[in-house]
């Protein structure tokens, strides 16, 4: 069961404390990454999801082909047999990521190593990736946002096609901003809260704007 996962976690005050934000901050600002590598700890999920106190770190990816100035955009099945998370159920995404688990402290940088086995997880790449930085994402006005902390990174490819592998993604493929635009201002579809807000930095990623 989900509620019984071990996931990291960080205080909340010790996370943002005097450095809080709403929305999108560079990743040159302030260094939340070394906060939450010094500050960390593991509990359970269900206790996590229901304790604001607490910061639930995701390590929230874009998959990128810079040369083609596309990215990976998706939409999640509306089906509950297949995505069971009903505050994300049938939303267009262009990231991806999940939750760092204790497994993951075994090798390394565990944020690095929980965004690589999501990725693996999630898609299949007939190319080379290389992955980089863009900042942070804390949306505390939205109910999944509020007990989770974005770390927005891109992954950068030379991968013409990127496939879902997961079946809780519809309609995957690599896409231009210009068509994300179009997912963000058409009334037919939903676009879920750190998508909305990693597409600016996303943008001045691929055009410096």
């Amino acid at each position: 069961m989900k509620d019984e996962q071990i996931i990291m976690v960080v205080k909340r005050e010790i996370l943002l404390g005097k450095n809080y934000f709403e929305g999108f901050r560079p990743r040159n600002e302030v260094d939340y990454e070394s906060i939450i590598l010094n500050n960390f700890k593991y509990i359970k999920r269900g206790l996590a999801e229901k304790d604001r106190t607490y910061k639930q770190p995701i390590s929230y990816f874009m998959i990128v082909n810079p040369e083609l100035k596309q990215v990976f955009a998706y939409q999640r099945s509306t089906k509950d047999e297949i995505y069971g998370e009903k505050r994300l159920q049938g939303k267009w995404s262009w990231g991806a990521g999940g939750h760092i688990e204790k497994i993951d402290t075994k090798d390394g940088n565990p944020i690095h190593v929980s965004l690589l086995r999501e990725f693996n997880e999630e898609v299949e790449i007939d190319g080379t990736i290389n992955m980089k930085i863009l900042g942070y994402i804390n949306n505390d006005l939205d109910n999944v946002g509020r007990v989770h902390f974005g770390i927005l990174y891109v992954i950068e490819t030379d991968s013409i096609t990127v496939k879902p592998k997961d079946p809780e993604i519809d309609n995957g493929r690599l896409r231009t901003l210009e068509e994300l635009e179009d997912i963000c201002s058409s009334p037919d579809y939903t676009v879920e809260g750190w998508s909305k807000i990693a597409f600016s930095p996303l943008k001045k990623y691929f055009y410096g704007l």
